[in-house]
This record gives C-alpha cells, sequence and structure tokens, in this order.
C-alpha cells in the first residue's frame, strides 16, 4: 500500500491544514487589531465565528452526496479554489457585514473536505489501516496551529503594504495559497480504487479484494439507492456517533479559535502569544500520530478516546482553578493532547459498511460536531478575561459528555458483538442449517453480506 499512501496520504493532509488555518487563522488575525479596524464588537465579532459554522454542519452531508457522484479530484479541487476565492476577499473587506458574509461563504465551501476526504480513505484502506491515516491526516490542524502562529507573526511584518493592515495580509496571502493549491489539486488528487488510474489493472484489484476481505463488501462499486441513506439517517449507531463527536469538537474548536487569546490575555503579547502556540501543537501532533498507531495496532477506540477525554479533562480542571500563567500554560499543553489524538471519524468509519451508508453517515456525524463550532465560538467573552472560567467549564461540561457517550457506545458496540458470537443475529442461509427468519432469508452469504452491509452476521464492530 505504500504507493496508495504516497499519492494520497501527504498532499491530502497539506491539503486539510491550508483547510484549518483559513478558518482559524481569524483567530490570530484578531491579535492585530482586526476588530478595532472594522469597527466591530466583540458579539459580532462572535457572531462572525459562529456563522461560519451553521453553513460549514449545513453543506457537508450534501457534499459527500455529491463526492461520490463525482470524481474526488474534481470535486474537492474545485471547493478549495473557491474558499481560497473567499478567503483572499475576507482581506479586503472593510465593514462588520462584509467579513459576515465572507465567513458564511468561506464555511460553505470548506464543509467538503474533511468529511469528502474521511469518506475517501476510507474506500482505501482495510479498517486497521484507516486509524493511523486518518490520524496523519487530521494531524495537519496541529500543525496548522503551529504554522499559523509562525505565519501570522511573519506576516504581521507587512503591515502597511499596499495600505493594507497586519490582519489583512494574513487572509490575503493564505488565501491566495490556497487557491494555487486547489488548481493544481486536479491533477495530483487520484479517485476511487475501481477506477484510479495511476494503479495497473492487477493493483485495482488487489486492493479492492482486501477491502472486501476486511468485511468491505461494496469496496468494488455500488449503485447508489436511497435504502441506503435511508439506512445511515435511521441507524442508531450514527446518532450516538454524533452525541461522541460534539464531546470532541466543540472543545477543539473552542480550543483552536481562542489559544492565541488565552495565551495573550493572561500575561504576553500579541506575538509572543502567537510564537507560544507553537510548542503546544507540536506535541498535539506527535500525540495524534502516536494514538493513531497505538489504536490501528490494538483495534480498541473507545478505550483510546476515554483515557484521552479524561486527560483533557483534568487540562481544563486546572485552566478552571489556575491564576498563575505557568501552571495554565502547562494545562493548556494537556488540553490539547487530550483533545487533538481522539479517535472521531475512523471509530465511525470502522463500523459502518456500504459506500453510500458509510458516506452520509460520516457526513452527519461530521457536521453535527462541526455545528458545535458555533457553540465554541461564543464561549470565550471578552468580560471573562483573562482567565475565561465560564468558557473553560462550558468545555469542561462537553468534555463530560464525550466521555458518557464514549463509554455508552462502547458497551453497545460490544454487547451486539457478543449476539452475533452467540448466533442471535444469524440469517436463513438456502442450503445451510440454522438463522432466524427475523434476521432475512438469502440465497448464499454473499448475498447477505452485500445487502446487510454491517448488519450481517459474521460483521464484527470495532470497538
Amino acid at each position: 500500500m505504500r504507493k496508495v499512501d504516497m499519492r494520497t496520504i501527504p498532499w491530502l493532509s497539506f491539503l486539510y491544514l491550508l483547510c484549518f488555518l483559513d478558518r482559524t487563522s481569524i483567530g490570530n488575525a484578531k491579535l492585530y487589531k482586526m476588530e478595532a479596524e472594522l469597527g466591530i464588537t466583540d458579539t459580532q465579532y462572535l457572531i462572525c465565528l459562529t456563522i461560519f459554522f451553521i453553513s460549514y454542519a449545513l453543506f457537508e452531508v450534501p457534499s459527500n452526496v455529491v463526492l461520490k457522484r463525482l470524481k474526488p479530484s474534481v470535486w474537492l479541487s474545485t471547493l478549495m479554489v473557491l474558499w481560497g476565492i473567499m478567503m483572499t476577499v475576507q482581506g479586503l473587506v472593510h465593514n462588520y457585514s462584509g467579513l459576515l458574509v465572507m465567513r458564511w461563504m468561506l464555511g460553505a465551501f470548506e464543509a467538503g473536505l474533511f468529511p469528502g476526504v474521511t469518506y475517501y480513505l476510507s474506500c482505501w484502506y482495510k479498517r486497521s489501516e484507516f486509524g493511523v491515516r486518518a490520524a496523519i491526516f487530521f494531524s495537519a490542524a496541529t500543525i496548522s496551529g503551529a504554522f499559523g502562529g509562525l505565519l501570522a507573526v511573519g506576516i504581521a511584518k507587512m503591515n502597511g503594504i499596499g495600505g493594507k493592515p497586519a490582519w489583512a495580509w494574513i487572509f490575503i496571502l493564505e488565501g491566495l495559497i490556497t487557491i494555487v493549491a486547489g488548481a493544481v489539486s486536479y491533477w495530483i488528487i487520484v479517485d476511487f480504487p475501481d477506477n484510479a488510474t495511476f494503479l495497473t489493472e492487477a493493483e485495482r484489484t488487489v486492493v479492492i479484494r482486501r477491502l472486501q476481505g476486511d468485511a468491505q463488501f461494496s469496496a468494488a462499486g455500488e449503485k447508489m439507492q436511497w435504502r441506503h441513506i435511508k439506512k445511515a439517517l435511521t441507524e442508531w449507531k450514527t446518532y450516538l456517533a454524533m452525541i461522541v463527536y460534539a464531546g470532541i469538537d466543540m472543545p477543539l474548536y473552542a480550543f483552536a479559535l481562542f489559544l492565541p487569546s488565552i495565551i495573550n490575555h493572561v500575561r504576553y503579547s500579541a506575538t509572543k502569544a502567537n510564537l507560544l502556540t507553537v510548542p503546544v501543537y507540536a506535541l498535539a501532533c506527535i500525540s495524534t500520530c502516536l494514538v493513531g498507531f497505538l489504536a490501528d495496532r490494538h483495534g480498541n477506540r473507545g478505550m483510546f478516546n476515554f483515557i484521552l477525554l479524561s486527560i483533557a479533562a483534568v487540562g481544563y480542571i486546572i485552566l478552571i482553578v489556575s491564576r498563575d500563567a505557568a501552571l495554565s500554560y502547562f494545562a493548556v499543553f494537556l488540553s490539547a493532547c487530550g483533545i487533538y489524538p481522539c479517535i472521531r471519524d475512523a471509530w465511525m468509519s470502522n463500523n459502518s459498511e456500504g459506500t453510500y451508508k458509510r458516506s452520509v453517515a460520516l457526513a452527519m456525524v461530521i457536521s453535527w460536531g462541526n455545528l458545535q463550532g458555533a457553540v465554541s465560538s461564543n464561549v470565550y467573552r471578552a468580560n471573562q478575561t483573562p482567565w475565561y472560567p465560564l468558557g473553560h467549564e462550558l468545555v469542561l461540561m462537553y468534555i463530560g459528555t464525550g466521555l458518557i457517550a464514549t463509554a455508552t457506545f462502547r458497551f453497545l458496540l460490544k454487547r451486539e458483538n457478543a449476539r452475533r458470537d452467540r448466533g442471535e443475529r444469524d440469517e436463513i442461509i438456502e442450503g445451510h442449517e440454522g438463522g432466524f427468519e427475523v434476521n432475512g432469508r438469502f440465497a448464499s452469504v454473499e448475498d447477505a453480506k452485500r445487502e446487510k452491509g454491517d448488519e450481517w452476521s459474521g460483521y464484527r464492530y470495532t470497538l
């Protein structure tokens, strides 16, 4: 799979780095007098953060359906060019309404990348291989946090060039980079295994058979039927996974959007605050990749999540009670190492079979989690500086919800696996003994696999 790795993971990770950088750089820009120069209040700034996540969440599910119908090389590259344009124009606005419109448009066009790539990778890799690839891909978010701070410090030196302030240049330059990356992505992003042109016919066959041997029966292709989408919309796993995801994503976005401000208000200047975010994100990146590797090796994704959320909870408890800058900075490291490595999309992807069903389920879970960004955008208020007790308490509440949902999800998956081990979910297969009529009657085991997906009695959920 090294050939596939080299054609998929590095470039897609770079694209997500740009994606996360573009959405969160407003936190860096804020430190360079953006609010004052646009004449916006703290409440208006928070609304601009919030509206991004509303459009982002609205367009994720439809985007994944379109991705399956079109080529990833066409759809993802088009989205990138469009959001790069929105990012650039964001640096040209002169008032609150202009910034608000650009944030809405930025969210709408960015919506397709993360759920799209998550689903796309699940179509290439076995369940036991997916986690570390997803972790490497997502680690780009932590790199963007570190790189964003450094980039903001460097771009800030352009203050006044062309009559534009430092914060405007942050948006303009980052947007232009995204446009170029999106344009060349059409020739770099490869499509799904059944029609990937960089593989030979024999190599495509090997990739598809590996996936089918891993209970991904739809790997060779699946015709779109509304029943697959309906199944994703009505399944309990989808909605419980949405709660797990919300318990992770709200803290993640609160952390990413406000870390520079938290450090800045405690003691440090804008430039030093941006620089101090770099080691935090560097450690988070290492932790994310390490956890992805270990979770793939041991397979116990739910237990890893529980431990990580517990570490994040300790970090936020310290942030709530601390009134010391050094101790709070230490707590930020704990929080980052607990939040960023959490296994979200890989766990749901591992437990959903059927290309369209998995595509819609993943998009639903991710969009609901990202909608929590609208909440996280409003929890750190200017009147709570410098320690932000209310914001930290609300983040801790979400982490607690994530812990409960994670434990429940794992318990129910384990119980369902046990029922299948006992034969309670066995189907009636013509020419074979055993099975129950309530579980369905099929001409062959292959028919049962194809029709039932992850509900087939031989399928085992990843805990």
